[in-house]
């Protein structure tokens, strides 16, 4: 258990925890109590330079000459330290973000699994041999890291996306800086400490935290930055995106959702209830693969509902130290004003609020009831827009087509369910139904071995799986004459 005294953290820069250049530190409060319980270093732009300096000279030195066996097994010494320390780091995670204490300690010990996934792909990086027309010469590829990499991550979950893209980087040999999220910073630092622990060179893990305009802009614009990876909304990506691109960097931008949850009259309706329920309402419903859009057929819609709502009216809100909680408080302040906002646009608009749609300060100061709205049009502001809450948009649909059309309208293409025992149907509307995920008879399922990513305004790319290191490589293609006589050019053949 943490103590109740005020923890401070630094940067983390070149191997060892540091104050920032400004010497100032901001505060970060705890979610379900609304106290501050630590205080954050305020980088700029003159840390984010020693940062990326720092990370430059990693990657031109000892960690250039590390063997990708050798990072894999450093890979596999850190997997084991944070599983090691995942309650108290999960802990950290929880106080910063209000995550509930079962599902944060479990992502945490998840992410020293992403690390050992990773660590043995770090020795699998084949080149290849090709073969060429071309006659005397001997060709193929090798594959490079790409170089010093900016992770930019957001609050939901700090430990978990930050992996995503930083275990990837590392087995291809790139070096990192990264920027949390300004309202859950701490996990990060943590984190970075077990790096040194580990074994791993100076500079390689670097953690500048921070403000977006601050660090985040300077580590985007930064010349010595050659990828950005970043999870967060749409509007932050498309800015990172047009500042990226003015220096011909790549991206990989993993954004926002509005994902259909389809329930057939075929379904097994128990089972569906409860995948609706973690699709929308696990994490309070901010997670970016959240399915608050349940389409729900005509026929069973009555019925489902009643079921839904009964079950969804046990839940227990609450401390989400405790195990018995099931429902926690929303993350940060702006964020739950944000989810009002959108309650009352939703009724504005029409929508009839059937469960929930109030705050519980008796709670404490970020709690939203899990709320359900029904006579919801696809057109409304509630079923287009993310809303990142404890709020589901309930829409009929007649027949496949119109479930189809209906989970395609929207400007998004993350996730997306289908819950139906027919198989046909089933493989129709996941072939149809442009989302970079879709999940049949469950929802929210992920894993280290596949990929992840969006649709349409959803991003750009995909994490996890074997393919998403080479995001992180740069491919080179060699050739070798094996012909001794080189051909006179000015004579011609």
């Amino acid at each position: 258990m943490l103590d109740d005294a005020t923890q401070t953290y630094g940067l983390y820069i070149d191997g060892a925890e540091v104050g920032p250049s400004s010497g100032q530190f901001f505060p970060t409060e705890d979610p379900y109590t609304g106290k501050v319980w630590g205080q954050i270093a305020r980088g700029g732009a003159e840390d984010v330079a020693q940062a990326v300096a720092a990370a430059k000279r990693a990657l031109s030195g000892e960690w250039s000459k590390i063997s990708p066996s050798a990072r894999g097994k450093l890979m596999r010494r850190l997997a084991d330290l944070l599983i090691a320390r995942a309650d108290r780091i999960a802990e950290i995670e929880r106080r910063d973000n209000g995550k509930l204490a079962a599902e944060v300690v479990a992502q945490v010990r998840y992410v020293g699994d992403y690390f050992h996934y990773y660590a043995g792909l770090a020795d699998k990086i084949e080149s290849h041999v090709i073969p060429t027309d071309k006659a005397g010469v001997f060709a193929y590829t090798k594959y490079e890291p790409k170089g010093v990499i900016g992770i930019i991550t957001p609050w939901n979950s700090p430990l978990t996306l930050t992996s995503w893209k930083l275990a990837p980087a590392l087995a291809a040999g790139c070096t990192t800086v990264i920027k949390p999220s300004e309202f859950t910073s701490a996990s990060m630092i943590e984190f970075a400490a077990l790096f040194a622990e580990a074994g791993f060179p100076p500079g390689v893990v670097n953690v500048v935290t921070g403000f977006g305009p601050e660090v985040g802009a300077p580590l985007v614009e930064h010349p010595d930055v050659a990828h950005i990876g970043f999870t967060g909304g749409e509007i932050a990506g498309q800015k990172i995106y047009e500042l990226a691109a003015k220096g011909l960097k790549t991206v990989t931008l993993e954004l926002g959702g509005k994902s259909p949850n389809i329930v057939f009259d075929d379904a097994d309706l128990d089972q569906a209830v409860k995948g609706v329920v973690s699709g929308i309402f696990a994490a309070t419903g901010q997670s970016c693969q959240a399915g608050s859009r349940l389409l729900l057929q005509e026929s069973i819609h009555d019925a489902f509902l009643e079921k839904l709502i009964a079950f969804v009216s046990t839940a227990k809100l609450g401390d989400p130290a405790s195990l018995e909680t099931q429902i926690g408080p929303v993350a940060t302040k702006p964020q739950f004003d944000k989810i009002m906002g959108y309650i009352d646009i939703a009724k504005g608009e029409g929508a009839r609020c059937v469960l929930g749609g109030k705050a519980r300060p008796d709670l404490g100061p970020q709690f939203v009831e899990p709320t359900i709205f029904v006579d919801v049009r696809n057109d409304m502001r509630i079923a287009q827009e993310e809303v990142f809450g404890p709020v589901l948009s309930v829409i009929k649909f007649k027949d496949e087509d119109e479930a189809i059309a209906i989970g395609n309208d929207v400007a998004y293409g993350l996730a997306g369910a289908v819950w139906t025992k027919d198989l046909k149907r089933a493989m129709l509307v996941t072939d149809k139904l442009k989302a970079g995920t879709v999940w049949v008879n469950n929802y929210r399922a992920t894993s280290f071995t596949s990929p992840f990513g969006g649709f349409k305004r959803s991003g750009i790319g995909r994490e996890s799986g074997i393919n998403a290191v080479h995001d992180y490589l740069e491919t080179k293609c060699v050739w070798i004459s094996s012909d001794l006589e080189v051909p006179n050019p000015f004579i011609r053949r």
